[in-house]
């Protein structure tokens, strides 16, 4: 029994529970776990198709936990889904390694922790739909980040939503959810057109499980889960240190 395989696949469980409760398909965190293992040399293509496969699971079982209870709106997240698909492909077909990739990854991960450390149980009034000529460039942009990074970018847009008052919590989990799983769906498609797809079926199998079973129950039960605020701090913790990790081996 390869109890590496389990622990990983434990972390994975709970990361995508975390992350489904909020609609975030949870690249940032499986980047952060991977990171800490053996597999954080296996390069950065390998991490970003893994992660992104691992979000087309748990994004779309919290797209339609949210969905099915009515939180969707179409009309805020479709113009910015249309502007983040073609540029989160070009974020996918491009080869981005080394050094340069260490430095965004660490970003991406310091900014998730950031995310999740001021989390707040709050009311929101929302103000209303932006118009298409604001959530054009935003949605495009966090598109060609998700590309280059290897995350869904839901940890970008849903503060966006919230911050500007476009939507209520759970309205931006829904809009997050599926603009998460589209980004990661172009992602994987660009880095098939250029060549770079290496999918580890083998390893990729049992992750599957593992973040299937962790995003239904954090989509379904979202933040009634008892632990929750523990386990958010404790990946906090992760994501940072992943963050160093990276840039130390840069150093």
């Amino acid at each position: 029994m390869d109890w590496v395989l389990i622990g990983i696949s434990f972390a994975l469980f709970v990361v995508a529970a975390l992350y489904a409760s909020v609609g975030h398909g949870g690249a940032s965190g499986y980047l952060a776990v991977l990171s800490l293992t053996t597999y954080g040399t296996f390069g950065s293509a390998w991490l970003k198709q893994h992660a992104w496969c691992l979000n087309l699971v748990v994004a779309s079982i919290a797209f339609w936990h949210f969905h099915r209870a009515g939180h969707h709106v179409p009309k805020l997240t479709f113009p910015f889904i249309v502007a983040s698909i073609p540029l989160a492909l070009v974020g996918g077909y491009l080869r981005v390694d080394g050094a340069f990739y260490d430095i965004l990854l660490s970003i991406c991960l310091v900014v998730a922790a950031w995310r999740l450390a001021v989390i707040r149980n709050e009311v929101f009034v929302v103000a209303g739909v932006p118009e298409w000529k604001v959530t054009t460039p935003i949605g495009g942009t966090i598109g060609l980040a998700s590309g280059i990074i290897g995350v869904g970018g839901g940890i970008f847009l849903s503060p966006i939503l919230l911050l500007k008052k476009w939507a209520t919590p759970k309205n931006a989990a829904a809009t997050s959810a599926l603009f998460i799983w589209v980004n990661s769906l172009a992602g994987l498609s660009g880095a098939t057109l250029s060549g770079q797809l290496e999918l580890d079926l083998e390893v990729l199998f049992p992750f599957i499980i593992a973040v299937l079973v962790g995003g239904f129950v954090g989509s379904r039960f979202g933040a009634v889960l008892a632990p929750q605020s523990v386990v958010r701090k404790l990946l906090v913790i992760v994501l940072i240190i992943a963050a160093m990790k990276r840039v130390v081996e840069f150093i």
